[in-house]
C-alpha cells in the first residue's frame, strides 16, 4: 500500500466477520418478526452471503484497499466455526480468532478444537461481557494452550465494552466493566511469560493502567484499532497523537499492532482509520522501519507459527 514511507506491506489485526449466523443469533434474541435479511437491511447494512462467499468479498475489499492480510475475528460465542469456513476459502489472506466465555462448560475442550482442528489463531476473552476475573486460576489451562502452540495469541478486551449493533437492535449489553482493568492482567502474564497477550484499542480507557501493565509484562501487545473515541473519558482528554506518542515512549514500535475495526458493508474497511493513524505515525517521526513493524510487521511475526 502507498503510506508516507513509500510502499509498504499493510496487514490488519482487527476485523469483525460478521456472516449469516452472527445475525440469525441476535434476530434470535430480539425476537426478529422480519426475515433476516430485511433486519440487516434495516441496520443500513448489506445482508452478508454465506461465509465462504462473505471471505471472498472481504478479499476483493482487502484488494481496493492495497491491503495484504486481515484477522477476521468471530464476533460471538459459537462463531468459530463461520470464521474457519471462510479461513478455508481464503487461507492465504487471512488468520482467524475466536470470542470464547472461559467458564463455559467444556471450555478447554472447545479451545482446542478451535486451535487444533479449526486453524484458529487467537483466543478472545471479553471479561466485562461474560462476567468473569480474567485471574481466575480456570483460565490457566487456556494460558497453557496458547503458549505451547506457535503462533496464538490471547486477545483479552479491557476497559469500556459497547457493541453497536446490539443497541442498534434494542437489545441490552448487560456487560460489567468492573471485570476490565487491564492491571488485572499483570499477575497472569507475568506467570505466564511464554503466552502472547493482546489488549485492543489501547486498553479502551485505561490507558494509563494498560501503559502500566505493557511496561511491566514484555508480553503484552497493544492492537491500535478503531477510532479510540475512549479518549473523551481521559481526564483532561489526551489527543489520538498523544496516546501513539505515549505508547511508543514507553513499549516501543515493536509492540504495537495496526488494526482498522472493521465490520460491516457497505462500509467495508475502514480507511479513514488508517490513514488517521498514519497520518499521526508520520507527524510523531516514526520511520519506514517502525512503520512496517506496526502496520504488519509485528503481527504476521506474532501469527507465523
Amino acid at each position: 500500500m502507498t503510506t508516507p514511507w513509500g510502499e509498504i506491506p499493510v496487514s490488519d489485526a482487527h476485523i469483525h466477520f460478521l456472516g449469516r449466523s452472527f445475525f440469525q443469533n441476535l434476530a434470535s434474541q430480539k425476537k426478529e418478526p422480519r426475515p433476516l435479511d430485511e433486519m440487516v437491511r434495516g441496520l443500513g447494512w448489506q445482508p452478508p452471503p454465506d461465509n465462504a462467499a462473505l471471505a471472498n468479498v472481504w478479499a476483493e475489499e482487502l484488494d481496493r484497499n492495497g491491503v495484504d492480510r486481515g484477522v477476521l475475528i468471530a464476533s460471538l460465542p459459537g462463531e468459530e466455526e463461520s470464521v474457519a469456513e471462510a479461513l478455508r476459502a481464503r487461507p492465504e489472506r487471512f488468520w482467524g480468532y475466536f470470542i470464547f466465555d472461559p467458564l463455559a462448560p467444556e471450555a478447554e475442550l472447545r479451545a482446542r478444537r478451535a486451535f487444533d482442528e479449526l486453524g484458529m489463531q487467537g483466543l478472545c476473552l471479553f471479561p466485562a461481557m461474560h462476567r468473569f476475573s480474567i485471574q481466575d486460576e480456570r483460565l490457566d489451562p487456556l494460558w497453557r494452550l496458547v503458549a505451547e502452540r506457535p503462533g496464538r495469541v490471547a486477545f483479552v478486551h479491557m476497559g469500556v465494552l459497547t457493541v453497536g449493533v446490539r443497541k442498534k437492535l434494542g437489545l441490552p449489553s448487560p456487560f460489567d466493566v468492573s471485570f476490565s482493568n487491564p492491571l488485572d492482567l499483570h499477575g497472569v502474564a507475568a506467570k505466564h511469560p511464554d503466552t502472547t497477550f493482546v489488549l485492543p484499542h489501547f486498553g479502551a480507557g485505561f490507558f494509563r493502567e494498560a501503559l502500566m501493565l505493557a511496561d511491566l509484562a514484555p508480553n503484552v501487545y497493544f492492537d491500535t484499532s478503531s477510532s479510540n473515541s475512549w479518549t473523551k473519558y481521559q481526564v483532561p482528554e489526551i489527543s489520538l497523537e498523544a496516546v501513539f506518542g505515549k505508547a511508543l515512549d514507553l513499549i516501543g514500535a515493536q509492540r504495537l499492532l495496526f488494526g482498522s475495526d472493521s465490520s460491516f458493508f457497505p462500509r467495508g474497511w475502514n480507511r479513514e482509520v488508517f490513514e488517521t493513524q498514519a497520518a499521526l505515525l508520520e507527524e510523531l517521526g516514526v520511520g519506514e522501519a517502525a512503520a512496517r513493524a506496526i502496520f504488519g510487521g509485528n503481527l504476521t511475526r506474532l501469527l507465523s507459527p
